[in-house]
């Protein structure tokens, strides 16, 4: 493996009833956060729904962005280039979570906590976000500058250290050949050169 590696954050928005009340509230239109370990978004993990049909049965999920549930999700694809120790860590520790996915529970009252700036903690909980970012400061990576029970996905847009490289359909994104579609593609140009 190379020094440096990649692993990638993907804002979604679901248009379900819970989508809309989070966006109503923070006025942002993407509100659900993710965590990808490939460019093809085959490997996402996130706190959401474990069954599409069902919005209270939520926890620890391998998300699958083929699915019915995200053909209409609108999403916003960023990368963060990270070192192998780190990718590598990250890949663990959401391996390990993985194994122990029922002991993890969706952190509702977590996001009550970030409306009114106080930490509620609750063990083997988290919100998407949250998990997101305890999932990156365990490796020594803080691209958000706040507790990971404060970020919010917004969060995620503004971090300086993320490289935007993808607006638009999620399946647009995952329909497209090769790591990253074209407009993908042109985005990272456009900003390296």
């Amino acid at each position: 493996m190379s020094a440096n590696s990649y692993i990638y954050i993907v804002l979604t928005s679901s248009g379900t009833y819970f989508s809309k009340m989070i966006k109503y509230y923070t006025k942002a239109p993407l509100n659900h956060a993710s965590i990808a370990f490939d460019a093809e978004l085959n490997e996402v993990y996130s706190f959401g729904r474990k069954n599409a049909a069902n919005p209270f049965n939520a926890g620890l999920v391998r998300e699958d962005y083929r699915s019915p549930f995200f053909h209409s999700s609108e999403c916003a694809v960023y990368r963060l280039k990270v070192t192998a120790e780190q990718y590598d860590s990250m890949h663990h520790l959401v391996k390990e979570m993985m194994n122990k996915q029922h002991t993890y529970k969706y952190h509702l009252l977590g996001l009550i906590g970030v409306m009114l700036q106080i930490e509620l903690h609750r063990e083997n909980a988290y919100f998407c976000s949250q998990f997101v970012s305890y999932v990156l400061s365990q490796a020594g990576v803080s691209p958000v500058r706040k507790p990971p029970h404060f970020v919010k996905p917004s969060d995620f847009e503004r971090a300086d250290m993320l490289q935007e490289l993808f607006r638009g359909s999620l399946a647009a994104y995952t329909k497209q050949p090769g790591s990253l579609n074209s407009s993908g593609m042109e985005i990272i140009k456009a900003r390296i050169i």
